[in-house]
């Protein structure tokens, strides 16, 4: 059902919904950014339509409602282990389709990566329902057109906003709290970037990752993982068994986010480690995101998001990396 409706009725609907959901979406935090002097913007819980920010592109994705940053998995004792609880509060998720297209990705590496479903991934993600951000507007270093992640149509809700006018695509009947006029429109989408890159598809694997392209990051990269922990796409964890000092027998294990990028990463036991150059990691990280993952699934990896070029402190750029690969694997660059 398509209808139109004023912030105000929008905002009543949303007392509805809260008493079931909890609603998070993009909100700007005044000085809380890198420098004293910038802005923060993430997701958070909201109260109404006018704390939502749809003017600006989030510095984090949605990711670590259904994969958080620090994860409880299970407690253990000497004897048995307790599987930890998780509220039961559903989550209702204002987003944007690059980051909605990035949950595509986490669920088929969670959930359709093998014969068995993640169980904590799983129980998370049954939780929550997204809203669709109409996005009209390019940002800072966005090629998501090129990725194919400027539209999506996988939403429960889909939402425009005209100044203080809102336009909803309920698709989800138990979203269906709002008093609106019924109107017919299409959610808006990016239809340009002023970034686009062309993917390869002759990729030979082997050879590329030989190539002398890579030995420029050696230098560049300083490893800070601020790549992977902006992207939506990025999956990497670490597991720990945390001891209590009360009772060294008793303990909880965790499941922490990594980073492909850091130091330390792929160490092996015997003191062993793969990738230990910052550019043979660059090559695994480019890599997957527009080969390995695309073989299996059919489908490139990275979304176009541009957070990777946004977060980096060396301006490394992703869309730069591609264009570089192109060239390799089309013979234009040696």
């Amino acid at each position: 059902m398509k209808i139109k409706l004023d912030k105000q009725r929008f905002n009543q609907g949303l007392e509805r919904l809260k008493l079931e959901y909890k609603i998070l979406a993009p909100v700007t935090k005044p000085f809380k950014g890198t420098f004293s002097d910038t802005d923060l913007t993430k997701y958070e819980e909201i109260e109404r339509i006018e704390d939502i920010e749809f003017h600006k592109k989030s510095n984090f994705s949605i990711k670590e409602v259904i994969l958080p940053i620090n994860q409880i998995l299970f407690y253990f004792t000497e004897k048995e282990f307790k599987t930890s609880d998780v509220d039961e509060k559903k989550l209702l998720v204002f987003l944007r389709a690059c980051d909605l297209n990035g949950i595509k990705r986490l669920d088929e590496i969670y959930l359709n990566n093998g014969m068995e479903k993640d169980f904590f991934y799983e129980r998370l993600r049954k939780k929550v329902k997204f809203v669709l951000i109409g996005c009209k507007e390019s940002y800072r270093n966005c090629f998501c057109v090129s990725m194919k992640s400027n539209k999506a149509d996988h939403y429960s809700m889909g939402l425009n906003l005209r100044e203080d006018e809102v336009y909803l695509d309920i698709k989800d009947e138990d979203l269906n709290v709002f008093d609106g006029q019924k109107w017919d429109f299409e959610v808006d989408y990016v239809k340009s970037n002023n970034i686009s890159v062309e993917i390869p598809r002759n990729i030979n694997a082997v050879e590329l990752s030989k190539h002398e392209m890579w030995n420029e990051y050696d230098a560049r990269c300083i490893a800070c993982g601020r790549c992977n922990f902006v992207c939506p796409t990025c999956t990497c964890f670490t597991m720990q068994d945390i001891f209590y000092k009360e009772n060294e027998k008793v303990g909880e294990r965790r499941r922490v986010w990594a980073s492909c990028q850091v130091d330390g990463y792929t160490d092996m036991a015997g003191g062993h480690s793969f990738r230990k150059k910052q550019g043979e990691r660059m090559r695994f990280k480019v890599m997957h995101k527009i080969h390995d993952f695309n073989k299996r699934f059919g489908y490139d990896m990275c979304v176009g998001c541009g957070r990777c070029d946004d977060a980096c402190p060396q301006y490394i750029s992703f869309s730069q990396c591609i264009d570089k690969v192109k060239k390799v694997v089309n013979g234009e660059e040696k």
